[in-house]
């Protein structure tokens, strides 16, 4: 805008459209800076909530706000009109942004306004745990509300190997691959795409350089390194722990021993062992390439979202010489060399459990 055109607009076409707002019978600026009036103390607690509202692409400036003045979130929207002219005016080459926006009555005309014009559109956010898996990650998104259980399943069953074609081949799902963490979502992306791609980008930029600046000094694939470190995650619940336990399925891993974890036995049979209900001898002996009491080496995929604190655990374990490891059910664990010492672990962890 020219100075010739500002000074037009302060000098004679704002003044005239205050001088009209007031010949109208009511105050410009009581509608742009403050909220509607209330009557009672429950019309008070109702325009205290935010209301949740979705302006469509293309929606005209006159249309948001009969829709807003619908919605109960401004008082007129002649008013707004006024106001949309003027951010117009200021700002000849912006707009009104389509997106879902979450607005109070309690907010002034000029506030909601500007928040739609910045698009600060409305954003949802969710926590992912390390150690989850994809099951757990489903029904914790069909608990939230964002969509069912069911539809994030079938979506994750399908690898996206054009966006992240560093991922391993023949995946039968993306378990492991979704970092674990706290994401902030627009809402119109929250669907079971847009949250994979938002934790698979995640683990690109955070877990990824990881492993490749260890490239060329581990003998393990990047599957090998994620599924090991999601048995890692699974079983270190003191962070003090976490590399010995490392150290010592490395030491299983290349003895040929079975790595004999519980994680992976609950994993295949999707069951959740607690002091009073642990693993019985008939669930260990059930048959699943997860089962590694039977099978030697590493089960087929990760077992769970691994964070970085496991992965670099998994490239870097201590070492050691323990082959076994008992937990005590505080989060610790006695390590043993032999497994005679491991049978006394174990007899020493029952004696303890029986006292209590």
């Amino acid at each position: 805008m020219g100075r010739i055109s500002k000074r037009l607009f302060y000098f004679v076409l704002l003044p005239a459209a205050l001088i009209f707002s007031g010949w109208q019978g009511w105050s410009w600026w009581s509608w742009v800076s403050s909220a509607p009036a209330t009557n009672s103390a429950t019309d008070t607690e109702d325009n205290s909530s935010a209301v949740q509202i979705t302006i469509p692409s293309g929606t005209s400036s006159q249309q948001i706000g009969q829709d807003l003045e619908a919605a109960g979130i401004i008082r007129s929207s002649t008013a707004w009109k006024l106001w949309a002219r003027w951010l117009m005016f200021q700002d000849s080459g912006g707009e009104f942004k389509a997106g879902t926006y979450q607005l109070s009555p309690t907010d002034p005309l000029a506030e909601v306004a500007e928040t739609i014009w910045n698009g600060e559109v409305m954003q949802l956010s969710y926590t992912i745990p390390e150690g989850w898996s994809l099951k757990q990650m489903a029904e914790y998104f069909e608990q939230q509300g964002f969509f069912s259980a069911e539809e994030f399943l079938e979506t994750v069953a399908v690898i996206p190997y054009d966006q992240y074609p560093w991922l391993p081949k023949g995946l039968p799902s993306i378990e492991g691959y979704l970092y674990p963490d706290t994401y902030k979502v627009v809402a119109e992306q929250v669907t079971p795409e847009g949250v994979m791609q938002q934790m698979l980008t995640q683990f690109e930029q955070v877990a990824l350089p990881v492993y490749q600046q260890q490239q060329g000094q581990t003998d393990m694939s990047l599957h090998e390194w994620v599924t090991l470190a999601s048995i890692v995650e699974k079983e270190a619940v003191v962070a003090d722990e976490r590399g010995i336990i490392s150290g010592v399925f490395h030491n299983r891993l290349d003895k040929g021993i079975p790595l004999a974890a519980d994680p992976t036995v609950e994993y295949a049979l999707g069951i959740r062992q607690t002091v009073d209900q642990p693993l019985t001898f008939k669930q260990v002996e059930t048959p699943s390439p997860y089962n590694t009491y039977i099978n030697a080496g590493l089960p087929p995929t990760p077992i769970a979202s691994p964070g970085v604190a496991s992965l670099e655990a998994t490239l870097n374990p201590e070492e050691t010489e323990y082959l076994y490891f008992m937990a005590r059910y505080d989060g610790t664990h006695i390590f043993s060399r032999t497994e005679a010492e491991h049978q006394a672990a174990i007899a020493e962890v029952e004696r303890n459990l029986s006292n209590q």
